[in-house]
């Protein structure tokens, strides 16, 4: 999968092939040795009404089971300022 693609995946509703575990796609990560894997947060809440924790599945093991993301893809095309420019209470060096 090409890796504009699999950033598309972010906000649909996917399973697992595998274990059976379902929820969103929240995160998308791509390894040195071009792994890709997403994690899945369930959307379903704990015995005691809590939310879950997600967890990180390889990409080529999901079944995308939405036609319709639950939320809206961010615009990835914004540029932030670089480390260098960020102000905050650390020393930084003098080039």
């Amino acid at each position: 999968m090409e890796y504009g693609k699999a950033i598309e995946l972010l906000g649909y509703k996917a399973k697992d092939k595998i274990t059976g575990a379902s929820g969103v796609i929240t995160s998308v990560a791509f390894d040195l040795f071009g792994c890709i894997q997403v994690v899945i947060k369930p959307d379903k809440l704990d015995k005691d009404g809590k939310p879950q924790d997600g967890s990180w599945y390889d990409i080529n093991r999901l079944k995308i089971t939405n036609k319709k993301r639950v939320v809206d893809l961010l615009d990835f095309e914004i540029k932030y300022p670089t480390f260098s420019s960020v102000q905050g209470p650390e020393v930084k060096p003098i080039k």
